[in-house]
């Protein structure tokens, strides 16, 4: 039977199985697959142009939902097979806890550093061993927000298509290019393209509005519990702080990323107002 006249009735058949499965890393990389969950997500994933294997669809979810139906039909129009299943086991399939009654089936898009357009790039992000993937995803949101041309992940602690990093980051996922690579790649990639690396600790003087990031600049963020590495703080043009008047050192990561990105658009749409 065609998928898409196929409706899914039992929690143990095996696409419901190999959907679930894939919540795991393991399954993940053993596939080369990841689950799209949402409309938000869905909706970028197709303005991008990025594919996809399947859509599973539970219609007493969605009702009349006109961007749901929109989804279906675009599937349909472009031979991705749509599978239709009762609310019972979609419950069983979707990760979040009220799901809005769609999910997809993806493969995983590995970029590399020379998939970067250096030609547009003046503001990257370096993320060195982020471990949480909800931090990884709203870094991406905020990348997105601030113009941000890539988010270069090195040393990758967190899985790029967990699902809580395409959840984290709205469908952000697919706006922002993000490179795979190792600390010693990204330098050599930032020193070749005439990047200011710019690392924040709590061990500088210098105040994060008042380094100049309105020139090609890579952000350069580290792990939730020990920071940057010494390699990283080494290799940096110039080191900020943020100001901290509270009993805590830091800064959530995502939080900090945050702050500077906004302050580079800041600066960058001074100097184009004052040009």
């Amino acid at each position: 039977m065609p998928l898409k006249h196929l409706t899914l009735t039992s929690l143990k058949n095996p696409r419901v199985k190999h959907v679930v499965r894939l919540r795991n890393r393991r399954a993940r990389d053993q596939h080369q697959q990841f689950i799209i969950e949402g409309f938000r997500p869905l909706q970028f994933a197709l303005q991008t142009g990025y594919p996809i294997n399947e859509l599973y669809v539970c219609q007493a979810n969605i009702q009349d939902n006109a961007f749901a139906q929109y989804v279906i039909h675009h599937c349909i129009d472009n031979d991705t097979p749509v599978v239709y299943v009762v609310p019972e086991v979609f419950r069983k399939m979707a990760y979040r806890e009220n799901p809005e009654g769609m999910l997809a089936l993806a493969p995983q898009n590995h970029r590399q550093l020379a998939d970067i357009d250096t030609g547009a790039c003046s503001l990257v992000i370096v993320a060195e061993a982020v471990e949480k993937p909800g931090n990884l995803g709203t870094i991406l949101r905020s990348a997105d927000a601030t113009g941000v041309h890539a988010l270069i992940l090195c040393d990758q602690c967190t899985d790029l298509f967990n699902p809580n990093v395409v959840r984290a980051s709205t469908g952000t996922l697919f706006t922002v290019p993000v490179p795979e690579a190792t600390s010693g790649e990204a330098m050599d990639w930032l020193e070749n393209n005439n990047f200011r690396v710019l690392a924040a600790t709590p061990n500088s003087t210098t105040a994060y509005t008042d380094a100049d990031m309105s020139m090609p600049t890579a952000i350069v963020i580290g792990t939730e519990h020990a920071g940057l590495s010494n390699r990283w703080l080494e290799r940096a043009d110039v080191k900020v702080r943020i100001p901290m008047h509270g009993r805590a050192d830091s800064l959530n990561v995502a939080t900090a990323t945050t702050l500077l990105l906004y302050e580079a658009l800041r600066q960058r749409q001074c100097l184009h107002r004052n040009e």
